[in-house]
């Protein structure tokens, strides 16, 4: 039976798919006589049901060499389009991690959006979202890995604009959607030219011809970039980072698998063409600094904001820079562990912000304060999860934060500072997130805020318990480092730096030595970070001042030479017709002699080269 399901293991996306095409059928249509409530609890268990698959199937195909099934679909000339599957224990525990973190996702859906109509729509983009990734992580084809990223950016759009009523929510999506199409235009390139250079787009076969490839540097640096381009949309990174930020007007629900599992689907596959990016040392060294700026720039943005949602968001598109310096410096074992620990901290981090933010006022953590008597569930959620995400021993991101900068020692040691001051600053800005909402006195907004009920609890309560036994769960594996063989000084550093950060901001945002709202004393420099490093302005200059020109062009030849051309001809017909109206008389013999001479002069017209040839060959 075990072998069995890791055979079919392909079969876990279409479990998502059905849930999908069931919650459709609860449209308003059928809602006023069943509810909406029948479709969550459908994609919800066709969810646990792919779930309990994958997990069987993890335990039967640990330590098993991988394997690969093979779908045919398509052959035109010397093109064979086949959809690849592999079957790993690496793959398979990816669907685990997707599906769990989406089931316990739609269970915390059914509490959040216990009042809203859009049920249907919301959990059939839910499982659209799980197909795609556990499609994504079993294909082992370069190609239709871009195809599933466009669906997935596909259905980003439409969950950030679930609630298309509300302006703010249609900009955000709409602006998530054309931040991301920018990395997949040029990845989309990059995917159309490697083909004919290594002949596949298998990634196990590319992997192989990557480890013998002799092809022409500054060609592999070119397309390395434009391959380089997708993942850095897809993980949010410096300059393609702000769709994330945007994405926050959407349900939490889907945050929760978002902020998780979404953004790391650039990650897998970045860490998938690795090898091929290998071959060029500039692309990896532009790996390394997109990652570096973006892991030190986010971190500093998130600390100066005042919404809650995009605070966390800036720190996901820190954690991702941290992946992105993983990959680029070769440790891609240290980049999946990476995004393991990752996924399980923030989506409990992203379940304990939701609570707060379901039965509050507003967003704003400046306006909220004294919570934890009253959300004591919430605050020791939030607690765990920041714990989990930091160099915080002995839950999971020590360990994954450890074995890179491990890695990192001796190769490059100014990228350990990289880890640490990141670490730091991270541990400084969900510091200062927990001290303004649970910490000081109850204020105006949060005077009446109840803990909230149990669909929001219990996947709250599951994600917490499993954070804390991660470390356990990786030990039985033998996934964790050996502390008495890894570095210990680096270790230490590291703890430091968690310490420092969380000290310092529960000095300043719970003492009175400082006053609240802490202003720098360089106010450019302040506003230099609360408004995303003036991004947006550097996006308005360059992409939107090109687009706009380009179109600006477009549309004038447009309009004045292909549109004024057509016009030109028509209107001389037009003027040429009502000129010949006036000069005919409706007699029939009179239309004949016209159609006469017209053939007359036309043949005359064709002939003519034939005649001049005559008369000059009869001439005395």
């Amino acid at each position: 039976m075990a072998h069995f399901l890791v055979q079919t293991i392909w079969l876990v996306p279409c479990y998502a798919l059905i849930g999908a095409i069931l919650s459709i059928a609860w449209v308003p249509g059928i809602i006023r006589r069943t509810g909406p409530r029948p479709s969550a609890y459908l994609s919800s268990l066709m969810t646990l049901l792919a779930f309990l698959h994958g997990l069987v199937a993890l335990w039967a195909s640990w330590n098993q060499p991988p394997q690969q099934l093979l779908f045919h679909w398509l052959s035109v000339a010397n093109l064979e389009l086949s959809f690849p599957v592999e079957i790993s224990s690496v793959t398979i525990g990816a669907t685990v991690l997707v599906t769990g973190i989406n089931l316990l996702a739609q269970i915390y859906a059914i509490g959040y959006m216990e009042m809203d109509w859009g049920w249907a729509r919301f959990y059939a983009l839910l499982a659209l979202f799980e197909a795609g990734m556990c499609a994504l992580v079993l294909c082992n084809s370069l190609f239709f890995s871009y195809v599933i990223l466009e669906i997935l950016t596909l259905g980003t759009y439409l969950l950030v604009g679930l609630w298309f009523s509300q302006s703010l929510v249609v900009t955000g999506a709409r602006d998530a959607f054309l931040t991301k199409r920018v990395g997949d235009l040029l990845l989309l390139m990059g995917v159309l030219a490697l083909y004919p250079i290594a002949g596949t787009w298998n990634f196990t076969e590319l992997a192989q011809w990557a480890s013998s490839a002799n092809v022409d540097p500054t060609l592999m640096a070119l397309v390395g970039l434009a391959l380089l381009a997708g993942p850095m949309g897809k993980c949010a990174q410096f300059p393609l980072h702000l769709w994330l930020d945007e994405a926050m007007e959407g349900p939490i629900p889907s945050t929760i698998l978002r902020n998780s599992v979404v953004v790391a689907t650039g990650a897998w596959v970045l860490i998938k063409l690795q090898p091929i990016l290998a071959l060029s040392p500039v692309v990896m060294a532009m790996i390394v600094f997109v990652g570096a700026v973006t892991a030190v720039g986010a971190s500093l943005i998130a600390i100066a904001q005042i919404d809650v949602k995009r605070a966390l968001s800036y720190s996901v598109s820190a954690y991702m820079g941290l992946v992105f310096i993983a990959v680029g410096t070769g440790h891609s074992d240290s980049a999946l562990l990476l995004v393991l620990t990752h996924a399980v901290a923030i989506s409990l981090l992203v379940m304990s912000i939701g609570a707060i933010v379901w039965n509050n006022i507003t967003q704003d953590v400046t306006q909220m304060g004294g919570l934890w008597s009253r959300r004591p569930i919430s605050g020791l959620a939030f607690l765990v999860g920041a714990a989990g995400l930091l160099a915080f021993p002995p839950l999971g991101s020590f360990w994954a934060l450890l074995k890179l900068a491990d890695g990192l020692w001796e190769s490059r040691s100014w990228l350990v500072g990289v880890l640490v001051l990141v670490n730091a600053l991270t541990a400084f800005s969900l510091s200062r997130v927990f001290c303004l909402i649970f910490g000081n006195q109850t204020k105006q907004m949060t005077v009446r805020s109840p803990e909230v009920h149990w669909p929001m609890i219990l996947p709250m309560m599951v994600s917490l318990g499993f954070t804390l036994h991660l470390p356990l769960v990786l030990k039985s594996l033998s996934l964790l480092p050996e502390w008495t063989a890894g570095n210990k000084g680096v270790g230490i550093v590291l703890i430091c730096s968690t310490i420092v950060g969380c000290s310092t901001a529960s000095i300043i945002y719970l003492g009175g030595m400082v006053h609240k709202p802490v202003q720098l004393v360089w106010k450019p420099l302040q506003d230099f970070f609360a408004y995303d490093l003036y991004t947006p302005e550097l996006y308005r200059l360059t992409i939107v001042f090109g687009v706009g020109l380009v179109s600006g062009i477009i549309a004038f030849v447009d309009r004045y030479l292909v549109d004024g051309l057509v016009k030109l001809v028509g209107n001389t017909f037009i003027v040429g017709g009502q000129r010949l109206r006036y000069s005919n008389s409706g007699q029939s013999q009179f239309y004949a002699l016209t159609i006469l001479c017209g053939i007359g002069v036309l043949g005359m017209m064709l002939g003519w080269p034939f005649l001049s040839h005559l008369s000059l060959s009869y001439a005395p």
